[in-house]
């Protein structure tokens, strides 16, 4: 382990190199990469032989150690023995210390609800209420939520905490509040008429109970179409004594659907379809990156609120535990490593895993048609060529020419076109889009692969994570990933990417 005088110093060689690469990728962010070799992290030049390139250090202050038995915190590997506390990253800590308590929740693109302690309890007001969610910049819905938002703010106690919740229903329509998962006394289960009456509009209704439990819960209408309209939040409670091994991150996500039709704003929560799908009440590419870095342990805490569909969770580039479900933590020896989890309605699964492998990686539900956003059927013929439908939308009285004459030879291979087309991603969306810290550097066209259910995970060696979340500078499309690629891949085979649009999408 290095010194705290090394590591500063390495820390002031790898920003300065950094530096240099970042500057050579405003310069070229859209051009193919310079094979020469590039400035690194540790002040060498890199090149082709892994040997030379820079070794990611455990940061000062931190006793854990960067290899057990075989794994690797900063290269993807997976350890000697399947059978070792450490295979695949198994047990291997974070940087953090459990004494420093729980790593902070965090449920991107979502508040938490405030409370204060009033006579013993941990005292918070909760509003049902409509609600208008931006699913994309430009496409606010009408949905059901909670204080203003959808889905709601997250509630946060400790074990053994006593909460009052003070439910005060300023929706249209009666509701009822369900704690989802907790063992309290069964009037305030928040059943609608099995347990209590109907909480009217404008009305209240007080829940108390002492929490005993810990781990991954939520809160929701127990109302079958407000559920369907929206209407849940997470309800988090952490335990006494700090999950072994501790975590660095600790993201919470909640997956939902909707059906809306394109001429609508009003989510319908009869239908047995649905054509919108958000995270944390946005759909891709609006759902904000998870952004973590080189060698941290992070937990995943993932929500499926869906009216009717599984989904399978796909994590890429990276091998994770499934360490817990909203019941309760799993004990260790029955932990499961994956790549792809299906985590069924109601159902949430915790993800624990080192993030050994820089880059930005794709994590999201594997159905295709949760892969999608606004999915409509076509209108009008197919075989109108090289013309995008927005085009044709735009002016009804000036149409496109139909060509007839079926020439193209893709209607000589069946079933052609399979592809989503005629997309429509303004210049005021892609700026919102790109506006956020988050997403600083990535690759130039990665808003046209992140849709729907789907979001990003960026491991950032320490220099880049600083710069692009703790810092407002300037940071040119492509070029934190390029530095990664220069650093951790091949940059000889490397080719950058464009700023162009998808055939038959407008940007």
């Amino acid at each position: 382990m290095p010194s705290n005088e090394d590591r500063r110093q390495f820390l002031k060689v790898g920003s300065l190199a950094a530096a240099g690469g970042l500057l050579a990728g405003a310069a070229n962010a859209q051009s193919p990469m310079d094979p020469k070799p590039m400035p690194m992290s540790d002040g060498h030049a890199g090149h082709a032989n892994h040997s030379e390139k820079p070794h990611p250090q455990v940061p000062a202050g931190s006793d854990v150690k960067a290899e057990m038995d075989g794994f690797s915190r900063f290269k993807p590997s997976r350890g000697n023995d399947p059978d070792s506390d450490y295979y695949l990253g198994k047990l291997m800590p974070g940087f953090r210390s459990a004494a420093a308590g729980p790593a902070p929740f965090v449920a991107p693109d979502l508040e938490k609800l405030p409370w204060k302690m009033v006579r013993g309890a941990k005292e918070f007001h909760l509003v049902p209420m409509a609600v208008e969610r931006e699913f994309l910049p430009g496409y606010k819905m009408n949905v059901y939520g909670y204080n203003g938002s959808m889905p709601g703010p997250t509630i946060e106690v400790n074990q053994g905490d006593r909460v009052r919740i003070v439910v005060t229903n300023e929706l249209p329509e009666a509701t009822t509040t369900h704690w989802h998962g907790f063992e309290l006394p069964v009037q305030y289960d928040g059943s609608e008429t099995l347990t209590q009456n109907p909480i009217e509009p404008g009305k209240s209704f007080v829940y108390e109970f002492d929490v005993h439990e810990e781990g991954t819960f939520f809160y929701h209408a127990h109302v079958p179409m407000q559920e369907a309209f929206g209407s849940v939040g997470w309800f988090i409670v952490h335990p006494r004594k700090v999950f072994d091994p501790p975590v660095d991150r600790d993201f919470g996500l909640i997956f939902q659907n909707f059906f809306i039709e394109p001429t609508q704003t009003i989510a319908d929560s009869w239908r047995m379809d649905w054509n919108w799908h958000t995270i944390n009440g946005r759909s891709g590419p609006y759902t904000t990156p998870l952004v973590v870095k080189h060698g941290e342990r992070v937990r995943i805490r993932l929500l499926d609120f869906s009216p009717m569909q599984h989904h399978p969770i796909h994590l890429h580039g990276h091998t994770f535990w499934v360490t817990g479900h909203e019941g309760a933590r799993i004990p260790k020896s029955a932990w499961i490593p994956r790549n792809t989890e299906l985590v069924g309605i109601a159902q949430a699964s915790n993800f624990e895993f080192i993030a050994n492998n820089p880059g930005d990686w794709m994590f999201h539900c594997h159905m295709v048609h949760h892969m999608m956003n606004h999915m409509t059927r076509q209108v009008g013929p197919r075989i109108r060529k090289g013309v995008s439908v927005d085009r044709y939308l735009a002016n009804y009285s000036n149409r496109p020419r139909v060509d007839a004459t079926r020439d193209d030879p893709g209607f000589d291979t069946p079933g052609y076109p399979q592809e989503m087309k005629s997309m429509n991603m303004s210049d005021a969306m892609m700026d919102t889009i790109w506006s956020r810290r988050e997403v600083q550097g990535m690759r130039a066209m990665w808003p046209m692969s992140i849709m729907g259910l789907m979001t990003a995970l960026r491991v950032l060696p320490e220099d880049l994570y600083h710069k692009v979340i703790e810092t407002d500078e300037e940071i040119p499309k492509g070029s934190i990933f390029e530095e990664i690629v220069r650093r951790f891949g091949d940059p000889s085979t490397y080719q950058s990417g464009h700023n162009r649009g998808m055939h038959g999408m407008e940007m």
